[in-house]
This record gives C-alpha cells, sequence and structure tokens, in this order.
C-alpha cells in the first residue's frame, strides 16, 4: 500500500505557493507509506541547449563545489547549481548525454535522479514530513508536482528504491499497487538495453515507458501499452513538462480521487489529503474510471 498525491496549477500567478499547498497533501498520506517518500517538482526551466539534473549523494556532506569545478573543467561550458540537503540541481549549457558522460567518469557514485529542462526528483527514506522538512518543500515554486509515500511491499526500502523514478526527460512516474509479471518483464527491458538498479516493481514500469517512448511512442500510446502489457492492480501518476497523467489499470480496485477547479487540478489516493486546498468546497471531485488516460497539459512555451 503506498500514496499518491499530484497538483497542476491552473494560473501563474499561484506558482509561489506550491510547495505550501502541496506540503499537507503529501503528509495526509503518511498512513499510506511511512517507509520512505519522495517529489517531482517542475519549474525553474532552463533555456534551450542547457539540461537541467538532479544529483543526489549518500552523504549528506559530499564535496558539491569540488565537483561542480571538475565538470566545468570538463566540460568547458557554463554551468549553475545549488545545493539542497543531500541533493544538488545542476543547470549546464551542454546536452544531456555529455553531462552524463562527465558525471560517470568524475562521480560514479553520484545517482541522478533525473534530466530535463523543468524536473527536479528529490527523495529518501523516512516519514513524509521528514522528506519534507529535509528538502524544504513548503518554499518551493513551480507550476505542478506529483508525489507518494512509501510502504515497501515488492523490494527493501532503500532511497533507490523510493518514488518517483524517472522515465525520460522531464518524465517521471509514481505507482500505488503491484505488477505480478516485473521479473519477466524486467528481462524482456534489459534485452532491449534498459537498466535497473532495483528490485522494485515501478521501476519495471518506469522502464517499460522509457522504453516505449525510445521507441517512438507517444505517452498516451506507451500508457495503452502499459494496459495490455503490465498485469497487476495499480494507479500511476505520471509528471510531464507541461502537466501531469493519471491512469488505472482496468480493474481499478486501486483508490484514486480527482478534483478540479478553476485554479487547479489534484489527485490522491484518498480524498483527506484534497480536504485542505482552498476552494475544494467547490471542485468537482470525482474517482477515475477504469483504463482511461487523464491528461492535463499548459502548452508548449
Amino acid at each position: 500500500m503506498c500514496g499518491i498525491v499530484g497538483l497542476y496549477l491552473k494560473k501563474p500567478e499561484l506558482e509561489a505557493q506550491l510547495g505550501k499547498l502541496f506540503e499537507p497533501m503529501l503528509e495526509a498520506m503518511t498512513d499510506r507509506g511511512p517507509d520512505s517518500a519522495g517529489f517531482a517538482i517542475y519549474g525553474d526551466e532552463v533555456a534551450d541547449g542547457w539540461v537541467k539534473l538532479t544529483l543526489q549523494a549518500a552523504d549528506i556532506n559530499y564535496p558539491w563545489t569540488t565537483l561542480m569545478g571538475q565538470l566545468e573543467g570538463h566540460l568547458g561550458c557554463s554551468l549553475d547549481w545549488f545545493q539542497n540537503a543531500s541533493a544538488a540541481v545542476l543547470k549546464v549549457h551542454t546536452d544531456e548525454a555529455a553531462a552524463r558522460a562527465a558525471l560517470a567518469a568524475l562521480a560514479p557514485d553520484v545517482r541522478i535522479m533525473s534530466a530535463g529542462q523543468s524536473i527536479e526528483i528529490l527523495k529518501g527514506m523516512g516519514l513524509p514530513a521528514e522528506i519534507s522538512s529535509r528538502f524544504g518543500l513548503a518554499g518551493m515554486k513551480g507550476s505542478h508536482i506529483i508525489g507518494h509515500t512509501r510502504m515497501a511491499t515488492e523490494s527493501a526500502v532503500t532511497m533507490e528504491g523510493s518514488h518517483p523514478f524517472s522515465t525520460g526527460a522531464d518524465l517521471c512516474l509514481v505507482h500505488n499497487g503491484s505488477l505480478s509479471n516485473h521479473f519477466r518483464l524486467r528481462q524482456e527491458l534489459k534485452r532491449e538495453g534498459i537498466s535497473f538498479e532495483t528490485d522494485n516493481d515501478t521501476e519495471v514500469a518506469a522502464g517499460y515507458l522509457t522504453w516505449r517512448l525510445q521507441q517512438g511512442d507517444s505517452l498516451a500510446q506507451a500508457l495503452d501499452g502499459a494496459l495490455e502489457d503490465l498485469d497487476g492492480f495499480f494507479t500511476f501518476a505520471i509528471g510531464t513538462r507541461n502537466g501531469f497523467a493519471v491512469i488505472r489499470d482496468p480493474i481499478a480496485c486501486k483508490p484514486a480521487v480527482l478534483a478540479e477547479t478553476e485554479d487547479y487540478v489534484a489527485m490522491a489516493s484518498e480524498y483527506q489529503a484534497l480536504a485542505g486546498l482552498p476552494g475544494i468546497e467547490h471542485a468537482k471531485v470525482w474517482e477515475p474510471a477504469p483504463a482511461t488516460l487523464y491528461v492535463w497539459e499548459r502548452e508548449s512555451a
């Protein structure tokens, strides 16, 4: 059992409040996931020709300043960065492949949690309130965010096994449920060149979407394929650069609720996570239908 929450703001003037609005939503899911928690927040975009990466180290005292100096010399291009607890957000004027190669050479012990132009993924072990406090969630700004609280059932409680999982540039996935065919799918996807770091079934779902997108599928096509190829019970929330999507398996036994107003779209595993949102008493509230994709996105810039 896990908890999923998401919040998409329709009005740019509300973006300064995103973290403040979302923090109680995440913490309301503590009973559904006390082992670990995380979130993917979108905003603070970099310009075309730049890439933004979220990096995470096991040691909160990791020498980020030294690494960034080495990276700048290695890549020979402009970069900017800031530290957030055990993570660092790097913005660099190069392409993603070059940045990944440089990090692999200079800091193989550092994990790349996300890459794109907007996304930051921050996660770790501990109660949701601890994760919120650790990364300063309440003070964060952005356009939209999805989060997850985990009660481990399929694999060990580790930072690597925490959600969200990156599925491509500015894409990520959180999941409540369990997949019965994840072992077989993991082997098939490995043969297709997809790599895995954990035994987590959600990482297999993320790897499946990554593979389908690499084959040229749209996100909707990849998720249609997931309904056919993933066996089990699941609710997925997927973050994209411009919005987020929600889909449930054809049986839809894992809970989910959606709420929409003129100001926002919100989703959660339970209504209690939405109850504190402003204007929720006037919101359209409904349970998403089985095997139906719901997407909210702003137009690309």
